[in-house]
């Protein structure tokens, strides 16, 4: 702990997270670098064991479930200071009394992109090679198909990725791009020429972003700005046959508009998130063989949680050691996160 003092912290969401996410080795780790209350998970911030924990922490380390910290819950934690989150978004518990308080937050959202950012470029190269259909197409007729009569459009070589929005994820996606034969487009009002040049992609309009691209890979936060943002017109624009993939949340998506050009076979999609989730059993997209739907997989799951205790553990003893956080959450940019 290089000589930082031992804050006195609480465990604070969900008791299944907390077991997921906070095995004993993360518990084990999180004990060394502060004072954490044993055997204790508050998830209702209202009883009275957790006004006595309240009473004297410092920090909370937050994960899903967790909830909000509004006046009556900071009122009952006059000494908290900062808030550890296990997850990625802080939108269901800091409000903006936390702000008002100058509680400091911290996010695990960086190590949480990783897996979103794997899933989504495997879904890019395994989508050029048209896996999903041809798999399935091998398994109904257990034999090979007449593989040099491909058309020219299966594969990776040369194809045009659209990348829209430069978020965290987005960036990521970039990065792990990089290594493959393929042109990426980016759309993001926020993002700088320079700065385009930097990541090694090109900045196109939005228009342009789903006219050019064989696969299009969303990565916009779901704001009141961004709500229903890739519509029809955008859909309509996207080549034959090319893929829309979702990672962000499904609505963003003109899910209607989505459907109908799935339907009549104009473009397929990999959609990890829906509007709602799960989507009623009696809806069209399940029957679409041009469309996979997975269950909101992409992002930490399994082996991937210890990632996201590693970085809780490493935040709150740097913020012991006086040092801030590494992935600080500030309120002035909370609009554009997720």
């Amino acid at each position: 702990m290089n000589g930082s003092r031992r804050p006195r912290a609480a465990l604070a969401m969900a008791r299944d997270a907390a077991k997921a996410v906070l095995g004993p080795d993360a518990l084990a780790a999180l004990g060394r670098v502060c004072d954490l209350v044993p055997d204790t998970v508050l998830d209702d911030f209202t009883t009275e064991r957790a006004r006595a924990v309240l009473r004297d922490v410092e920090v909370l380390v937050t994960g899903w479930g967790c909830p909000p910290l509004d006046a009556a819950a900071l009122a009952a934690a006059p000494r908290l200071r900062a808030v550890v989150h296990t997850a990625g978004s802080v939108r269901g518990h800091i409000t903006p009394e936390c702000w008002g308080r100058g509680i400091e937050v911290s996010s695990a959202a960086a190590a949480n992109a990783l897996p979103v950012a794997e899933y989504t470029v495997a879904m890019i190269l395994l989508s050029g090679k048209q896996v999903i259909e041809r798999a399935r197409e091998f398994k109904a007729v257990r034999r090979r198909d007449e593989w040099l009569g491909l058309s020219h459009g299966v594969g990776n070589y040369g194809r045009t990725v659209g990348v829209l929005s430069a978020s965290m994820i987005g960036r990521r996606v970039i990065e792990l791009l990089r290594p493959y034969d393929l042109r990426v487009l980016l759309h993001d009002p926020y993002v700088t020429a320079e700065d385009a040049h930097t990541l090694g992609v090109r900045p196109v309009g939005i228009g342009e972003l789903f006219a050019s691209s064989d696969v299009v890979s969303v990565h916009t936060p779901l704001l009141a700005a961004t709500r229903g943002m890739v519509g029809r017109e955008l859909i309509a624009a996207m080549r034959h046959h090319a893929v829309l993939i979702n990672t962000a949340r499904g609505a963003v998506l003109d899910q209607d508009a989505l459907t109908e050009a799935a339907r009549a076979g104009r473009v397929r999609a990999i959609l990890d998130v829906t509007d709602p989730e799960v989507l009623p059993p009696e809806h069209p997209l399940w029957e679409c063989d041009n469309v996979m739907i997975t269950p909101h997989l992409a992002g930490s799951q399994g082996n991937e949680w210890g990632r996201l205790a590693d970085l809780a553990v490493s935040e709150l003893d740097r913020w012991a050691a006086g040092d801030g956080f590494a992935h600080a959450v500030r309120r002035e940019r909370l609009a554009y996160l997720a």
